[in-house]
């Protein structure tokens, strides 16, 4: 990814995550997978384990320990009602976003 995608990454992330764990509640390393499946192969677990701490203090995810064959247990994020409103407004920012996008974009050509 290049310097322009990382910038417009940062921005989105978050909804990006919020959206994968409205699908499917999921622990950190399946977000990861999740996301590297849909091309979003550069981000580092790190940059996904921060985010999922900060989704769970501002209270937009239930967690669950779940009991893991390896290790410690697993924290599973689910969507709860507050990150379900925070994901709505980030679909209507984003359509909002996409449609001026491309309105300039169509412009220019």
């Amino acid at each position: 990814m290049g310097k322009q995608m990382t910038e417009m990454l940062k921005g989105t992330l978050e909804g990006i995550v919020l959206a994968l764990i409205a699908g499917q509640p999921a622990y950190g390393y399946e977000i990861t997978a999740r996301l590297r499946e849909q091309g979003f192969t550069d981000i580092a677990e790190g940059t996904i384990y921060a985010l999922l701490v900060r989704i769970e203090q501002r209270g937009l995810v239930d967690v669950e320990k779940v009991p893991s064959e390896k290790g410690p247990p697993r924290k599973v994020y689910s969507l709860n009602p507050r990150g379900q409103q925070d994901l709505d407004e980030f679909w209507r920012t984003w359509s909002f976003l996409a449609d001026r996008i491309a309105q300039l974009h169509a412009k220019g050509n």
